[in-house]
């Protein structure tokens, strides 16, 4: 009797609830796969494309009772379907017999003679003159929701011992209408904003005017994590960013290139004629998509594209990427990007059965204007600072302004979360991860965090065994002050170390903030051509627990420093610094004496020096997290334009030295069309007066095993020293684009580095007469350069570098091929 309820309760729920769930494989006559075959409800819109080994799954709200399935070359064949789920479908598809005034495209389609590629160089001619491109001037509303959900929920999972006593989060389980799989909503974080764009001045602002969020984190890690998911792209654009790797869009200029198209079908979408053209990659391991999409018949624009990245791309820890976008029509003949839905499967591995993460992102847009113009002042005035209304709207203002109503499961994540927060089991799990991910453990009761742990220990020549202890004041993500510092400890030279500093920024709107340090340390200095006085900061060269050769040429530091900074325009910084240092050599083995007196008979071993320092910095396109006086940026993939004054103020605080010095720091990364990205970095620097070894400007070399970013890897420190110096690196990145073309290789997933080196650099000769040292004062003159190449993603975390010397090979114990390796969670 129970059984039959349940039976009825079941059939009862299916009709209420109609929905229709489909799942399978398409194989041909000899049972293999056939990849990219067109999956679509009868008399519908609704379908898919099957991957590369012909698995295919979606659902739909409505009942539909057939499924049609075709691919070109095939005859088309309907397959019955019962209400409710149908999963594990084997649809055999046989050969065509009687295809008329059909072109068949099998393997690699032609480039000459197809219509599909005749229709997209219509596209590219028309993709500046479509959408938002049509304007002088837009603006319009924006709802982002962004969702996490832990993904293929079976019953081993939900017993496992790790939620006993969260059983009731299973309550909010569902099915992705997109892989079929289970998933378990965690984190939800929604928005809405005003966006304006000037496309005459290229001139682009977004207001925040409601955000919400909860989830199992809230901090600096996530919402770090989750800005990659609000990268914008325009799918009219050649390369399409996500997780820092630039995909070929199907709409490229190079699409021929790395795509199939085939042209296969045309109907009318929403009273306009359109054609449907389906593409998939020509090459494995190549970061690309396949999907298709509907092009209007005149103005050539989208009216709707899918495109799902390829399993064998070239990405970590991401399964699948899933991105559907929606056109409407306005005025006849505008297509303007409606709504805009992406999906991210993160997983530890891409075996189909492996328990993963999905991200996910929904953009609506509504309300748009046009040309109507707005000063550059409104630009300029970025929302560079934390509004707290905007953070604390009522669920009445949700329920009023979203833009869709969230699901079931959406709703429940924020009653679920006030759930978990007194749930202990829970609370130590979070903490965990958080330390993990911060470095920091937080001890909220003290508004404290401890750390960071990953510097607790450290070893070198003159310290000997090094143990720290630190940590920094944290109310929240944008805490307008903070305090940090450490205390150290030397087990060889039995010395006590210390750091402390403290930020205040006082105007928000300007991000004006002030700031003070010292700190009494040992020291590698020299490990920069561009210097900073950052008061907590300790250099990897600092620690010789993974460095090669002597690690002895130490100093002594006793920094103070007062600085001002202000950030009137977003990413335009302007910084001046007053500070006060002592230098003196950490060993016996290493000098930084200097002459006192003409006749050079007099020596002085302790460096005291007063200085002003006037910085202005630009760093376009660089994304951050967070409005408090500290935040985190989301990646390194912008360029820096960087101008330093500095004035050496004798006599103040009994200074020893009167001098100028400028320097000048250039970062670019550059997308190289679909060979990679190129990173070139130049510096410049000149001292003008005179100065002893520790002012000087040394030519920064590595002598630890691992890859460090602008240092030479075969000098040793204080090779070479300059007061004056040019530098120019270029390292390239292939992402894999030669790899993938190499058999068994490609599977591999391995990616190519290439780079080269080189500094010029010049010393006085008065600066000559003054060291006192016993260095032998070398400069550069006559270039020194090196070039490396490197293998990188290996077992998905290692890159190893193989770096030659290229001049300068003559010197003493010169060192002419070095490995490198660093380690890393890239994408």
């Amino acid at each position: 009797m129970k059984t039959k309820i349940v039976v009825f309760f079941l059939f009862l729920n299916a009709v209420l609830f109609a929905q229709t769930k489909v799942g399978g494989k398409v194989v041909d006559e000899l049972n293999e796969p056939i990849a990219f075959a067109n999956v679509i409800f009868k008399n519908s819109k609704e379908g898919v494309i099957t991957d590369e080994n012909g698995n295919f799954y979606f659902e739909s709200k409505e009942n539909y009772s057939v499924l049609v399935v075709s691919y070109i070359g095939f005859e088309k064949k309907e397959i019955s379907l019962k209400p409710g789920l149908n999963t594990g479908l084997k649809i055999q598809l046989k050969s065509g017999t009687e295809l008329k005034e059909v072109v068949i495209y099998t393997g690699k389609t032609s480039k000459k003679n197809n219509p599909a590629i005749d229709i997209l160089r219509k596209i590219w001619e028309r993709r500046r003159k479509n959408g938002l491109k049509m304007f002088k001037q837009y603006e319009y509303d924006k709802y982002e929701k962004v969702e996490f959900d832990l993904n293929t929920i079976d019953s081993a999972f939900m017993n496992s011992k790790v939620f006993k006593g969260m059983e009731f989060i299973f309550d909010q389980i569902d099915t992705s209408s997109i892989s079929g799989k289970t998933y378990l909503p965690i984190f939800i974080n929604e928005t809405l904003s005003e966006v304006y764009g000037d496309n005459e001045d290229k001139k682009y602002k977004e207001i925040t005017k409601a955000n919400k969020n909860s989830g199992f984190g809230s901090g600096d890690g996530v919402n770090t994590f989750i800005k990659d998911l609000y990268a914008e792209f325009d799918i009219y654009d050649n390369y399409l960013k996500f997780f820092d790797k630039d995909f070929v869009s199907p709409l490229s200029r190079t699409g021929i290139n790395v795509y199939n198209y085939v042209l296969n079908d045309s109907m009318f979408i929403d009273n306009k004629w359109c054609y449907n053209i389906v593409y998939y990659p020509r090459r494995k391991n190549e970061l690309t998509f396949k999907g298709d999409f509907w092009v209007n018949d005149t103005t050539f624009a989208i009216k709707k594209i899918n495109l799902e990245a390829s399993k064998s791309a070239n990405i970590n820890w991401v399964k699948e990427i899933y991105i559907e976008q929606e056109y409407d029509v306005v005025n006849d003949s505008v297509f303007l990007l409606t709504r805009d839905y992406m999906m991210s499967d993160f997983s530890f591995s891409k075996k189909e059965e492996s328990k993963g993460v999905y991200g996910k992102r929904t953009t609506l847009a509504r309300n748009h204007k046009f040309d109507i113009k707005k000063d550059n002042k409104f630009y300029k005035e970025e929302v560079n600072f934390y509004d707290n209304s905007v953070f604390n709207k009522s669920d009445e203002y949700w329920a009023e302004n979203r833009f869709e109503e969230l699901n079931k499961n959406e709703a429940g994540i924020y009653k679920m979360l006030d759930t978990l927060k007194d749930v202990p089991r829970f609370k130590r799990i979070y903490n965990l991860a958080s330390i993990l991910g911060s470095g920091y453990i937080e001890i909220p009761k003290l508004k404290l965090d401890y750390g960071p742990i990953f510097s607790t220990f450290g070893y070198n020549d003159v310290e000997g065994m090094r143990l720290r202890a630190g940590g920094r004041t944290y109310f929240g993500p944008n805490d307008t002050w903070r305090i940090q510092g450490y205390g150290a400890y030397g087990f060889k030279d039995n010395k006590f170390k210390y750091g402390i500093s403290g930020k205040w920024m006082v105007d928000k709107k300007n991000r004006i903030i002030l700031s003070a340090g010292n700190r009494r340390d040992v020291e590698q200095i020299g490990v920069s051509l561009t210097t900073s006085n950052d008061v907590l900061g300790r250099s990897f060269a600092s620690s010789s627990l993974f460095s090669s050769g002597s690690n002895n040429k130490l100093t002594s530091v006793n920094l103070t420093t007062l600085g001002f900074e202000i950030e009137p325009v977003k990413n335009i910084t302007f910084q001046t610094n007053f500070s006060y240092r002592t230098l003196e050599s950490a060993s016996n083995e290493f000098s930084l004496d200097y002459y006192t007196d003409d006749t050079h008979t007099t020596t002085e071993s302790e460096v005291k020096q007063s200085e002003i320092n006037l910085v202005a910095e630009f760093t376009p396109g660089r994304r951050t997290v967070g409005y408090g006086v500290e935040r985190l940026e989301v990646d390194n993939n912008y360029a820096r334009i960087f101008l330093s004054y500095s004035q050496g103020l004798k006599g103040v605080l009994n200074s020893d030295f009167d001098y100028q010095k400028l320097q000048f720091y250039y970062r670019q990364p550059v997308l190289i069309g679909g060979f990679g990205r190129l990173f070139s970095t130049l510096e410049i620097g000149k001292t003008f007066g005179e100065v002893p070894l520790g002012l000087m400007g040394v030519i920064p070399g590595n002598q630890s095993w691992f890859v460090i970013e602008n240092t030479y890897n075969l000098l040793d420190y204080y090779d070479f020293v300059a007061d004056e110096y040019a530098s120019l690196h270029f390292e390239h990145h292939f992402n894999g684009r030669l790899f993938s073309r190499i058999p068994y290789l490609r599977k591999l997933n391995l990616r190519e580095i290439v780079g080269i080196k080189g500094v010029y650099g010049r010393v006085s000769g008065e600066n000559v007469a003054l060291n006192a040292s016993g260095l032998p004062y070398v400069a550069p003159e006559d270039i020194y350069w090196e070039y490396h190449a490197g293998v990188g993603n290996i077992f998905k975390v290692l890159r190893i570098d193989f770096a030659w010397r290229g001049s300068y090979l003559e010197m003493p114990d010169a060192r002419k091929f070095a490995i490198r390796a660093s380690f890393g969670f890239y994408f």
